[in-house]
């Protein structure tokens, strides 16, 4: 009886913290995250501040708790590309995943989108720093030459913005295949430059 209890509070704890989340990713979505504040979000959901701080003791723990399930997400696709052995095969997986990524999370993307306080949130995140190296490794490959590590970080970069402007009105498939038209033209294997101004 006594776990039934127990797993009855701990499955009311879990259904608190998903509609913080939730209540959150409505406001970020309207306001940015910099906007909103913890009373907003207790607001939004009707309850005390002193409940919201129940689930998370800061914003920067309702912004990670936002982001963890697509970062989860981003690992599991690295993880798969990285057991492939060719390393055409692991680009191209790599990439699919990626972009089929952000299409399934395009609100997130345009939440996060150039968002300072994100980004100095998600900057001490331990989890994000390797995950992000392991991305350009896996894209590039062994013994990279700079203008593929200089390719694979636009791409990255490229990537959080690319529903800014009237992109963001693109359907789900056509964006997917711009994108990815995109991401091929500017990582496939290029000549290293020689050094050579133009003619004289």
């Amino acid at each position: 009886m006594a776990m039934t209890t127990l797993d009855a509070a701990t499955h009311r704890a879990g259904a608190g913290r998903e509609k913080v989340v939730a209540a959150a990713l409505d406001l970020f979505a309207e306001r940015g995250v910099s906007a909103t504040s913890l009373q907003m979000i207790a607001d939004r959901l009707g309850v005390t501040k002193a409940a919201v701080y129940y689930h998370f003791k800061a914003k920067r723990d309702i912004v990670l708790a936002v982001v963890r399930p697509a970062l989860a997400e981003l690992g599991s696709v690295v993880e798969d590309a990285e057991r492939e052995r060719s390393q055409a095969v692991r680009t191209e997986q790599l990439l699919v995943g990626l972009v089929d990524l952000l299409i399934r999370n395009r609100r997130l993307y345009a939440i996060l989108e150039g968002d300072l306080a994100v980004a100095q949130i998600l900057a001490t995140d331990p989890l994000l720093a390797p995950l992000g190296e392991r991305l350009v490794d896996a894209l590039v490959g062994p013994d990279p030459d700079p203008g593929q590590i200089v390719a694979a970080n636009l791409f990255l970069a490229g990537l959080k913005s690319v529903g800014a402007g009237g992109a963001a009105d693109i359907p789900d498939a056509e964006l997917r295949g711009y994108i990815l038209d995109c991401a091929h033209r500017l990582l496939r294997r290029r000549r290293q430059p020689t050094g050579r101004s133009g003619p004289s």
